[in-house]
């Protein structure tokens, strides 16, 4: 069925959003006593669970609400339960996979130079969900987040390159931060004449469809009239994931924006061409183009999800037989000094 509009009335409250963040699932016994899951074996949760870990499970009520109840295997909880094979290494993943912790890709705070035509902002070191794949995990975002008072050093930085014409602001999650801020920092980019894109990488609306605020639709609206590009990438990884929340708040910015996605092929939870041929045609009824699909970030404690890369061939493969060109999203790896996403071929 095809979303159907809704207008500013039907929005819950501004800040709804925020509340869904405050009361997120921080520990994973209560996220599987919620799921009513008893059959996990606890030995292969993280032991002795610790708050204060790094990297802390953080699940917000309406993603949960997607899980499946009593099922211990289910996709989307694979994607956020801390488990104890994370503590283990493995030859060839390690801490910086991406080498984004260094002078040359990292000139100033928070600022990615990897790509000759846009840089990244990781805007802010928070996220909805935290994702157990992630490939910044290990990310020392108390060092990397530029804040209002360092962004003019960025645009100075950016200035000096005639070349760069698209901000990417990711993080963490962009859409973490306040849409007060977030129309200061437009503002700001704004006063660069060469910058005619501004791009979005989030998970936030998959998370929390609320996020879509009266404000932030204003905010694209006004961006969009005055001739300024606005590219959301989602990250979604499963079918399950598009609620009818969500497509109605796509709904609201999809007039404003350009809808596309991004994936990461899962172990266990998106590696069959089947959930993938489903994932894209419903992102496309939700007015989404897929765009990637990511062979796995090599990082520390995701050895678990890896999907060898001769079985990703033949997923992909049967991709291409079984959708039209427009719903394949290219298979990418992302390599260190490479001037772009390395496209990987699976007809060779």
């Amino acid at each position: 069925m095809i979303p159907q509009p809704i207008t500013f009335q039907q929005l819950k409250k501004p800040n709804a959003w925020q509340i869904e963040l405050k009361n997120a699932f921080d520990h994973p016994v209560e996220l599987l006593d919620f799921l009513n899951i008893k059959q996990v074996d606890q030995g292969v949760l993280f032991p002795e669970y610790d708050l204060s870990q790094e990297f802390k499970i953080r699940v917000p009520r309406p993603f949960a609400e997607l899980m499946q109840p009593k099922n211990p295997l289910d996709p989307l909880l694979l994607q956020v339960l801390p488990l104890k094979i994370e503590n283990q290494s493995a030859p060839g993943f390690e801490k910086d996979p991406l080498n984004e912790i260094n002078g040359q890709t990292n000139p100033l705070p928070g600022l990615l130079h990897k790509f000759s035509s846009r840089v990244l902002l990781t805007l802010t070191g928070a996220c909805a969900v935290h994702c157990r794949f992630c490939f910044r995990r290990h990310f020392p975002y108390q060092d990397n987040t530029p804040g209002l008072s360092n962004i003019d050093k960025v645009l100075t930085y950016i200035e000096k390159y005639p070349s760069i014409n698209e901000i990417i602001l990711s993080g963490g999650d962009p859409l973490s931060a306040p849409d007060g801020y977030l129309a200061q920092v437009f503002e700001k980019i704004k006063t660069l004449t060469q910058i005619k894109i501004i791009r979005f990488h989030t998970r936030f609306p998959i998370i929390i469809p609320q996020r879509i605020t009266p404000e932030l639709i204003n905010l694209f609206k006004q961006s969009s009239e005055s001739g300024l590009k606005i590219v959301i990438v989602l990250h979604c990884n499963h079918p399950n994931e598009l609620s009818s929340d969500l497509a109605a708040s796509l709904s609201l910015i999809n007039p404003f924006v350009t809808l596309l996605n991004q994936t990461v092929l899962l172990k266990n939870i998106n590696d069959t061409a089947e959930i993938l041929i489903r994932l894209s045609e419903k992102l496309f009824q939700w007015g989404v183009l897929p765009y990637y699909l990511h062979s796995l970030d090599k990082v520390t404690g995701t050895h678990h999800f890896e999907v060898p890369l001769s079985d990703a061939k033949k997923i992909v493969r049967a991709l291409y037989q079984n959708l039209p060109g427009y719903l394949v999203p290219r298979f990418v790896q992302e390599v260190p000094g490479l001037d772009s996403k390395y496209p990987i071929s699976c007809f060779d």
